[in-house]
């Protein structure tokens, strides 16, 4: 995505945004984990097992975009 089109505080807002967004989804992974490894352990393996592998990519993605925002409004000072 191309950040140069956004102002300068639009970008501020968006990695505000993506700041919340993304503890949020560090929160809910460890909770995912933590209820994996419970599920695993009293009923064996299962989906919920692997569910949280499907949601670390995305996390990572979006930890990808708040470091080009970053990068964006440090090359705007």
């Amino acid at each position: 995505m191309a950040f140069t089109t956004y102002t300068k505080q639009e970008l501020t807002k968006k990695l505000k945004t993506q700041k919340k967004m993304f503890a949020i989804k560090c929160v809910v992974i460890v909770l995912m984990v933590f209820f994996s490894i419970f599920s695993t352990i009293e009923n064996g393996m299962s989906f919920h097992t692997f569910l949280p592998l499907f949601f670390i990519p995305m996390s990572i993605y979006m930890f990808i975009e708040m470091k080009k925002i970053k990068t964006e409004l440090a090359s705007r000072k």
